[in-house]
């Protein structure tokens, strides 16, 4: 964190700082708005930063991600390495839109190379709306932290109908299995339902995620390719295009 978010989560400041700190946490959102207004319905794809372009999952999201380019959607990360580079890699192989929405932090990346736009934000939560706000699908692949945060802030605002019922996929039964077991837990408990077992689909079949997203994204919201926004030209929105 910046010495200005330490401060701002250490408690109460003075009122003039928390006005600047408030006037500065508005600019990033004006700014990610602006960033990414025109593109288009994308699919949002979460993972590590950690896995290398040999690895197996990085392969996977690479094949996956093409895949759903072709579906027409853009396609949306946290713009870093990994399983993101990957995942924005897999779009421009088949000439697809890709997108990221990078996070500034002292010990990370830069934006992967295959991202045809990304904006930067200094802020996590202000982050995970611009990669939730913009989606009509969730990809999980394998990831940490960071990764099961995105997760559980996607699902849960689905599960308290915050935004519609868009499709979550986790990806790599194997890789995830203990965290499912753990769903199992939280029900027999009764903290989650057994609706809120289906607000999900585990799979590790592209093919099956590709008809999942075609029944419950494309048919159940109508979306089509040809759908553009306006630009206006008084905003100077037209540099903002893909």
């Amino acid at each position: 964190m910046t010495k200005s978010e330490i401060k701002f989560l250490g408690g109460p400041q003075s009122r003039r700082e928390e006005l600047l700190f408030t006037l500065d946490i508005f600019a990033q959102f004006i700014k990610g708005f602006r960033a990414l207004h025109f593109i288009g319905p994308c699919i949002t794809v979460f993972g590590s930063a950690r896995f290398k372009e040999d690895h197996k999952y990085y392969e996977l999201t690479r094949k996956a991600s093409s895949e759903f380019a072709k579906l027409g959607f853009t396609i949306m990360t946290g713009g870093g390495p990994g399983i993101m580079e990957a995942a924005n890699r897999g779009a421009k192989d088949v000439g697809g839109r890709s997108v990221g929405c990078n996070i500034q932090l002292p010990m990370e990346q830069g934006v992967n190379p295959y991202c045809d736009k990304w904006v930067e934000i200094k802020h996590f939560f202000v982050r995970k709306v611009m990669l939730i706000k913009y989606s009509f699908a969730f990809v999980v692949m394998p990831g940490g932290f960071g990764t099961l945060d995105e997760y559980f802030e996607a699902i849960t605002l689905i599960q308290t109908k915050k935004i519609r019922d868009f499709p979550i996929i986790i990806f790599c039964r194997d890789f995830h299995q203990k965290l499912l077991e753990h769903f199992e837990v939280m029900k027999e408990i009764g903290t989650i339902s057994d609706t809120d077992m289906k607000l999900f689909l585990v799979t590790d079949s592209i093919e099956e995620a590709v008809e999942f997203i075609r029944e419950n994204s494309i048919k159940r919201y109508g979306l089509k390719h040809e759908e553009k926004i306006r630009p206006f030209s008084w905003l100077f929105e037209s540099r903002f295009r893909f």
